[in-house]
């Protein structure tokens, strides 16, 4: 596999336009119901399959219904899923999102299996062998915290993959425990108040710049509306959002890493890379879910 995504895989439950939660046993009428694949490991998986880079999806979920249903979803985009283990005793993660009209996206979550995947859950031929390795959620993946990942991380880096990690939560001890990859990985991608917390700074290209100073070799924040800020040893870049209508904002940070892979996979520089990332997170804003506007990503990527 080009690329193999190891971390978080969420089964999505998303309902538009919620304003409010019905009082007692009322019922509001809505426009759209749908159910993803979802999560920091998944979503981008199914953003790459989308762009058209062969994926490999490592991870946890639970032997029930909702983890037939994601490998089966996963399986149906292109993503290779015979890495995903199944856990008899615990249940697959899953989200309730009820969007707002403005795109945003209050949750209601149970982490279930994927707090639960460890180093021997994983194919380390596949890890050590992949061009790239995306990290996602490694603030939840608490199994991994441990000197045999660490130990397989550096192993493949020497072999000359790309490790790339992006994060899930938004809890400030989480995001202090994460920091432990940092020497361990090429490029991470955390959103603004991850990388506040994370840094424990209040401002964001102050932010960028100390994790910077941790190890990766780049550090890009997305900022949502704002776009995003790329990090290097050269400097400081602000890449702008597209103008687009929002429909619902669940899965562009993972639409942003896929978009933002497939450009070092395609060889392109760094901002370039987070610019085609940009214009696939637009796209995905503009639908309902981590895996809308995928239809027609790989013409993006050859035009971009």
């Amino acid at each position: 596999m080009t690329v193999v995504t190891l971390g978080v895989h969420i089964v999505d439950v998303l309902a538009r336009p919620v304003e409010s939660i019905p009082e007692g046993q009322d019922t509001h009428l809505l426009e759209q119901i749908r159910i993803t694949a979802a999560g920091a490991a998944a979503g981008t998986a199914v953003g790459l399959a989308g762009l058209g880079v062969p994926v490999a999806s490592m991870g946890a979920v639970g032997a029930d219904e909702l983890g037939d249903f994601l490998i089966m979803v996963m399986a149906r985009h292109g993503v290779d899923v015979t890495g995903i283990v199944r856990k008899e005793s615990e249940q697959t993660a899953a989200s309730i999102l009820p969007i707002r009209p403005d795109g945003g996206r209050p949750s209601f979550h149970v982490p279930g299996a994927n707090l639960t995947l460890a180093t021997t859950d994983l194919d380390r031929d596949r890890v050590t062998g992949a061009r790239v390795v995306h990290l996602g959620g490694m603030d939840v993946t608490w199994g991994l915290h441990d000197p045999g990942f660490l130990a397989l991380l550096a192993e493949a880096r020497e072999a000359g993959t790309i490790v790339t990690m992006d994060l899930l939560s938004n809890i400030p001890d989480l995001m202090q425990g994460a920091r432990i990859f940092l020497p361990y990985v090429d490029y991470l991608l955390p959103n603004e108040e991850q990388a506040l917390m994370m840094s424990g700074t209040t401002d964001v290209e102050q932010a960028a710049l100390a994790l910077l100073a941790e190890g990766p070799g780049a550090v890009l924040v997305t900022l949502g509306a704002e776009g995003s800020l790329v990090a290097t040893a050269s400097g400081l870049t602000r890449v702008p959002a597209l103008d687009v209508p929002v429909v619902d904002t669940t899965g562009c940070g993972d639409a942003y890493c896929a978009g933002f892979i497939t450009g070092l996979v395609d060889g392109r520089e760094v901002v370039d890379a987070a610019g085609l990332g940009t214009a696939l997170a637009a796209r995905v804003a503009g639908g309902l879910g981590s895996d809308a506007g995928l239809a027609g990503a790989r013409e993006l990527r050859a035009s971009a």
